[in-house]
């Protein structure tokens, strides 16, 4: 772990990660390819160690209320002290300027935040977006060893249902040979359905691999799935986009089950959800009485 001092913090469609790197250990995580020019190891986590201070800055002087988004690059629940302290500061600083939120994690040390994550969504909206590959929780701890497991985050998914805090589910990667089974999609959707997350985000049943991630994914397989890499060397070679032959089938399924249970899997219109801004008023009941 190290600190840096960065110029900004919001991008121009208002999102924002508080850090770079991860310790999740996720074997197919696409942050590591090469493409994004990570000056340092991937494990060696950056914290921008001025994010509250240059995102408080820049909502105190925008002119309109809208969502802030965090969580697509980087997950903010990584689990240092330091990292902690910067996204409960953060987060305070959306409640205080009546921001709304849709934060990106798969890990249930979120609900250490509950408490702001409520204030937020009274005054504005608050959608946690939690990430679900893997039903059985033996895989699950083989290809995202370092986090949360499946279960554990369905319990946070849970607990937010209960406490009124609007959730979207990321169904991303599903690993062909691995995961891309019918029983693996129907356990996810059963907790998706009885979480009631309002929408999934699914685009295929598949992953995408480049350099830097596919390296790291090999050699992963190699440690786990002995011959594996050789399946996929020969079905994809360096293809980017990595579809699984039962993509047709499951795809069925997935639209099917989400239909019956009234869940929104139009990327679009999931998307369009996030990035509405949504002020909630107080207002006052009042009583007439009848003075006669």
């Amino acid at each position: 772990m190290h600190f840096k001092e960065v110029k900004g913090i919001l991008s121009p469609h208002n999102g924002m990660n508080i850090s770079r790197g991860c310790v999740h250990g996720c074997i197919y995580c696409d942050a590591r390819s090469a493409c994004y020019n990570m000056p340092h190891e991937f494990e060696d986590v950056e914290i921008k160690i001025n994010a509250p201070q240059l995102l408080e800055e820049r909502l105190k002087t925008k002119r309109k209320k809208c969502m802030i988004s965090t969580g697509a690059m980087s997950d903010p629940y990584i689990p240092l002290p330091e990292n902690l302290s910067n996204i409960r500061s953060c987060l305070e600083i959306i409640e205080k300027h009546g921001f709304g939120l849709a934060i990106q994690t798969k890990s249930d040390l979120i609900l250490r935040d509950l408490d702001i994550l409520k204030r937020i969504n009274h005054k504005a909206k608050c959608v946690v977006e939690m990430t679900l590959t893997t039903f059985d929780e033996g895989l699950c701890k083989i290809l995202e060893p370092h986090v949360a497991t499946t279960k554990e985050r369905f319990e946070a998914l849970h607990i937010l249902r209960d406490q009124g805090i609007p959730t979207a589910v990321w169904l991303s990667p599903i690993l062909p040979f691995i995961n891309d089974t019918e029983e693996n999609l129907r356990g996810i959707l059963g907790y998706c359905i009885e979480a009631k997350v309002y929408g999934i985000i699914c685009f295929d049943m598949g992953m995408t691999l480049r350099e830097g991630d596919r390296e790291y994914f090999y050699q992963n397989l190699d440690k786990s799935f002995p011959g594996l890499k050789q399946r996929y060397q020969t079905r994809y070679g360096n293809d980017y986009i990595i579809t699984s032959d039962k993509n047709r089938a499951l795809m069925d399924i997935f639209s099917e089950i989400c239909r019956r249970n009234n869940i929104v899997c139009d990327n679009d219109t999931v998307f369009e959800y996030l990035r509405s801004f949504e002020e909630k008023h107080t207002r006052e009941q009042l009583t007439l009485f009848d003075l006669d």
